[in-house]
This record gives structure tokens, sequence and C-alpha cells, in this order.
């Protein structure tokens, strides 16, 4: 039986890798360590309802203020990844768990629980099911819905590179509020830092997602300190916005252990804000590029600002 808590047993692929040296943090990186009334509160809801969390299982660094607030990211489908990204915390390897059943309905029971006005649901990927839990996204969408219909919701989705068209029209059909898919680096970093995952697959997701619903609104982030330069930050935006996305996200890679990917460099918060200017130039509605911007950090608060936008550009008080 694997101990996940163990980095070898958490990451085998990773183990006779050699390290990567883990530079010190820059003062703006740093950030206080979990704990408080409210972080307690919601690690209990979450241990009660036995949910996983991408905050807890990707070491993310602002999971004491998430916490505090009652906001945890739900990661759904077990806590073991069939892919083996080498910026990602998250423990990879066979899945030992069939899908569960009751988790859709624990999701919703601990969103209620929580009192969630957005929601943020992500998953692990599960290469091995057919539809790479598309139906189980599904469920959930649906579970959360009924209990909580005021609640927005917010989806991080896998690829599903291996399954049929009719996967990601499941998860469509289902009617998120936001649809959200990482493509995480540029691609001429795919081959070293997302071997499984392919840059133009990700980014037609994300285009398809629009033609078979263009009031959804899209989202996609990327991590910059990967060894990218900026003027292929910048053809990733263009990409997106040819793919019609709505929301950008931009943030600092943080090496989890010294078996992963090394940090090439800690980008400044003037660069940051660089990316920021040139993103709403090319017409993104939201963007959020900070050292500690994550995919659901403050997604609540961004989502209320991202509705707002596209109302103003369509003329809607």
């Amino acid at each position: 039986m694997r101990d996940l808590k163990i980095p070898e047993q958490r990451h085998p692929e990773k183990a006779r890798k050699p390290d990567n040296a883990q530079p010190k943090k820059p003062s703006w990186i740093r950030v206080k360590a979990p704990g408080g009334k409210g972080y307690a509160e919601t690690a209990k809801i979450m241990r009660d309802n036995k949910l996983v969390t991408v905050c807890e299982e990707a070491g993310c660094p602002n999971v004491g203020e998430c916490w505090s607030q009652g906001h945890a990211t739900m990661m759904i489908m077990g806590e073991v990844c069939t892919r083996a990204c080498t910026f990602c915390n998250i423990a990879t390897g066979k899945p030992p768990e069939a899908l569960d059943a009751f988790e859709p309905g624990r999701v919703a029971d601990a969103v209620q629980k929580l009192g969630l006005n957005h929601v943020v649901i992500t998953s692990v990927d599960r290469d091995d099911i057919d539809d790479g839990g598309a139906e189980h996204f599904a469920q959930t969408i649906r579970a959360v819905r009924h209990r909580s219909p005021d609640t927005t919701i917010e989806i991080l989705t896998p690829d599903f590179i291996r399954c049929g068209p009719e996967a990601l029209e499941k998860v469509v059909e289902a009617r998120p509020d936001v649809f959200n898919h990482n493509l995480e680096t540029v691609p001429g970093l795919y081959p070293e830092v997302r071997p499984g995952a392919r840059y133009f697959h990700s980014l037609r997701l994300l285009q398809r997602v629009k033609e078979l619903d263009p009031s959804m609104f899209t989202k996609s982030g990327i991590m910059v300190g990967l060894g990218e330069d900026r003027q292929s930050v910048i053809q990733v935006m263009e990409d997106m916005r040819a793919a019609d996305i709505d929301f950008l996200t931009i943030g600092q890679y943080l090496q989890p252990t010294p078996k992963h990917h090394r940090v090439d460099r800690f980008v400044h918060p003037d660069e940051f804000a660089a990316y920021e200017k040139s993103a709403y130039g090319k017409g993104f509605l939201m963007v959020s590029a900070t050292p500690l911007t994550r995919s659901s950090y403050h997604a609540g608060d961004d989502f209320a600002q991202l509705r707002a936008a596209r109302n103003k550009k369509l003329g809607i008080a």
C-alpha cells in the first residue's frame, strides 16, 4: 500500500531523477503559515465529507488565506493522477479505486455547508476511464446546482485527450458557469513540463467549449518561471484570444520538491503587471497576473468582475 505522504511513493516516476536546487524565494512570494478558526472549520468540513482538495494536494501557497475565508477547491475522482507532469505535486500512478458514485453528493453537501457563492471543482486526470471522468464532472455540477441553486460553478477539467468528442459535450451540457482548462506553459516547454498533453489539443478544447455554448465563460492559465521567454508568453495570449478565451491567469511556478522541474527564475511583480496590461490590450475580459495567482485564487470575486466586464461590453446595465 502506497503512503502518499512519502515523496518517493507519491511520485515514483521521479524518485530516481537527480535533485534540482530549490532557490530561496524572494520577499514577494512569501506567505503566512495556514491556521486560525476559519481554516480549521473549512478543514473539518472537508474531512467530514471525505473530500480531497487541490489546495492541499498541489501544495498551494494561498491555502491559509482561502481556507480561512471558507473557500476550498474540491478535487474529484481521487487523489492519484494518471499523468506525470514535472511541475505538479499531485500523486501520480495508477489510481487504486474506481470513481465514487457518492462523491458528487458529498461535494454538494460541502458547498452548502460552506455557504459558497462560487465554487471551483477540479480533478486529477483519469486516463484509465473511457470518458476521462466527464460524466462524473457532469453529475457533480448537477448535484451542486440542485443543492445550492444560487451558487455559481467553475470547473477546471482535464484535457480528455483520449476520449471522443462526446466527453466534452457531457460536461458542457451540465452548464457550469465557467469552464477552465489550463494550458500551464508555452508550447515549446510541453515535452519537458507537460509530456502527457498536447498544447494545440488543449487550446482546441477551450475553443470547442465556445462553439458548443457561446454564453459559457472560458478560462485558462499558465505559469511563468519555467524557462519561457516573454515573446512566447505573448504568443500564448494571442493563441488564447484566437480561441475566444475570456479569462487569463498567470502565476509564478514554485517547485514542490527537489525532484520536480527546476525554477528557472522568479519573475518580478513589475513583469506580471506588464503581462496583465498586454493581455487586456488583446481583449481578455478578465486577467489575473501576479506571482501568487493560481487558477482558483479569488475565483468568486474574479467571476463577479468577469460577468460585469461582459455586461459592459454588451451594453447591459
